[in-house]
């Protein structure tokens, strides 16, 4: 991957989520990633489940910049994704992260 083409703004985020509700946490997260996706600052987005805690769910994103990240995290298309997660979560929380260096694999 090319130096000028890494995403310059990532966001990390841990997700606990009510005891048996990641199946549904995963359906709402996934009515949420295509409008996400769709966003022209958004480079990619990925949901993961702890191997070792069911409950725990991981979401990484990576956005053109911080500015534009913070512009959607602003947005109404923000508030209602969160609104669609709220009743299956019981907390989280957020790191925002510059990525500096990548080496794609073979």
């Amino acid at each position: 991957m090319p130096a000028e083409s890494l995403p310059a703004f990532r966001v990390f985020l841990r997700l606990r989520t009510h005891p048996g509700a990641g199946p549904a946490l995963e359906r709402a997260w996934l009515l949420g990633a295509d409008l996400i996706a769709a966003q022209p600052d958004n480079l990619g987005q990925w949901l993961a489940r702890d191997t070792e805690d069911p409950d725990t769910y991981y979401v990484v994103s990576d956005w053109t910049d911080e500015a534009r990240f913070r512009s959607y995290e602003r947005s109404t298309l923000h508030a209602e994704h969160l609104a669609r997660l709220r009743p299956h979560r019981t907390g989280g929380e957020m790191w925002t992260m510059s990525v500096v260096r990548s080496r794609p694999g073979p």
